[in-house]
């Protein structure tokens, strides 16, 4: 563990803080958490490309980690003026670049090389001491609980946070008093410098284990440490890299002004640099690269399901062709079990009817006696039902659920009728098949004999011919949306690629 940790988060707070506008601060941010919510989609998709290139070269692209950088920075700007910290009333600027007045900032050393084999595990399994006491932190840890007459268990998940809680606090001082407690922004400040170093290490940033040490303070310590000279506390720094330009931004605020300094600060070994890279993102640069990572993840989603499609047009099909869902055991105490209204609108482009999307129905059914099948119109059906005790199945995702109706027995064996537009029974294993049409359906499930007590094991399926063209195109969607999405990732990066920078230019801010 090197005592220099590579990521530097700094903040002062301000001077004369507004009583009152903590109250609102998450109605005035929300503009950030929209542009937030789509730079976090860009991150998720380019830390996806980072980690197959470190995979494979151990490098993180510049560009992407520039980015990736900015959009941490951006996170933390809004985190410190609204409720992360509530340490400034300035509003946040909607930049990916480092704002040198602004009161926070957040830098990152770039690694000039980073291990293979540790992108495979630092993310998930190194880190997952560190999540759990983030969790603590942020508010996420969740907790089990069971019944002692139930075999399930229900997680749940605790409210806020301790940041928030201080944070909290702090904002009633501050209403009463007019004055944000030195000791609680020292903490807080600390409890987000905590979270800042688990976020960097887990979007492979740095091979550097964040360290288990609560850096309290507006000051980030090796830059403090650096600039003055003394020895940090803890653990010897290992190797330091060229120097790194830092700012000073007191958490007093009659503290002295801002003074700036020069640290040397480095990893593990490898040159590092928090030198800016050259470039500034601009927001046609940035409108690519989020329009490229859309373009990506639906992609992405779009080929997963015509994957999955293909998978089971192929190879989940029964010896007559049909796609099957699973066996299901239907039970019900009356005389007769009903679907719902089955719609099948007619009323569509002609690829859409009912005929060319399902194709051929099939049902099949095997009781503990002869039992019925029989698919009817709605009105017909409901005609046949009337006054007869039967359950209506109103939910087959999970498990059976009925909504029953009370009545008596069915004055017509189901056999007898002439409302079915397909029917079998018997003995055994029924299977009913039924070419798809326009109109409102009902399937009803009988004994044969017309008697109370149906239990059945039953299964649906269809022939779904609109697959034959569905797959296709949702994998040629998917391919020229790939493309689309790769190519606007590429050319936002190239444009934004910044050149080769030295290794110690003095910069304000950190």
């Amino acid at each position: 563990m090197t005592a220099f940790y590579p990521v530097h988060v700094e903040a002062h707070i301000d001077p004369k803080l507004s009583r009152w506008q903590w109250l609102f601060k998450w109605l005035l941010a929300i503009p950030h958490y929209i542009v937030l919510a789509f730079l976090w989609l860009a991150f998720v998709v380019l830390s996806f490309v980072a980690f197959f290139t470190i995979l494979f070269t151990g490098r993180y692209p510049r560009g992407i980690f520039d980015f990736n950088v900015g959009v941490l920075r951006w996170t933390w700007r809004v985190s410190y003026y609204a409720y992360g910290a509530l340490g400034t009333d300035r509003y946040p600027p909607f930049s990916l670049q480092d704002v040198p007045d602004y009161p926070a900032h957040l830098e990152i050393d770039y690694p000039e090389r980073l291990s293979r084999g540790l992108v495979l595990v630092k993310w998930w399994l190194l880190a997952i001491p560190h999540y759990l006491v983030v969790g603590l932190f942020l508010g996420g840890v969740g907790w089990a609980a069971s019944d002692a007459t139930q075999t399930d268990h229900t997680w749940q998940t605790s409210g806020g946070g301790l940041i928030s809680l201080l944070v909290l606090f702090a904002a009633v001082v501050l209403l009463f008093s007019g004055r944000y407690p030195r000791s609680i922004f020292d903490l807080v400040l600390g409890l987000n410098r905590w979270v800042l170093r688990v976020a960097a290490y887990a979007a492979l940033m740095t091979d550097v284990y964040p360290p288990f040490r609560l850096d309290q303070g507006g000051d980030d310590p090796s830059v403090l440490h650096a600039a003055t000279g003394t020895p940090p506390s803890g653990p010897a720094a290992g190797p330091m890299a060229g120097p790194v330009a830092t700012t000073s931004w007191p958490a007093d605020p009659a503290g002295p002004a801002p003074v700036a300094r020069v640290s040397t600060v480095g990893s593990t070994g490898a040159p590092a640099s928090v030198t800016p890279s050259g470039f500034r993102w601009s927001a046609g640069r940035i409108v690519a690269l989020v329009a490229g990572s859309v373009f990506v993840l639906a992609s992405a989603g779009v080929g997963l399901a015509g994957g999955a499609l293909a998978v089971a047009d192929h190879g989940l099909r029964d010896h007559d062709g049909f796609l099957m869902s699973g066996t299901t055991q239907l039970t019900a105490g009356g005389y007769a079990i009903a679907t719902t209204s089955i719609t099948l609108d007619a009323n569509v482009s002609s690829a859409f009817v009912p005929e060319q999307l399902l194709g051929s129905v099939k049902v099949t059914a095997t009781g503990t006696r002869p039992v019925f099948l029989g698919i009817a119109r709605t009105a017909d059906a409901n005609a046949y039902l009337r006054g007869v005790e039967h359950a209506t199945l109103t939910d087959f995702t999970d498990k059976p659920v009925y909504e029953t109706s009370t009545g008596g027995a069915p004055s017509t064996l189901p056999t007898a009728s002439d409302i079915w537009v397909a029917q079998v029974s018997g003995s055994g294993t029924q299977e009913l098949i039924w070419p798809a049409r326009s109109g409102e359906w009902t399937l009803v499930v009988m004994n044969a004999d017309g008697s109370s007590g149906v239990t059945a094991d039953a299964a649906a399926g269809a022939t779904v011919p609109a697959l034959d063209w569905l797959v296709p195109t949702l994998l040629v969607t998917a391919g020229l949306g790939l493309v689309v999405g790769v190519v606007l990732l590429v050319v936002a990066l190239r444009r934004g690629a910044p050149s080769a920078a030295p290794a110690a230019t003095p910069t304000s801010g950190v």
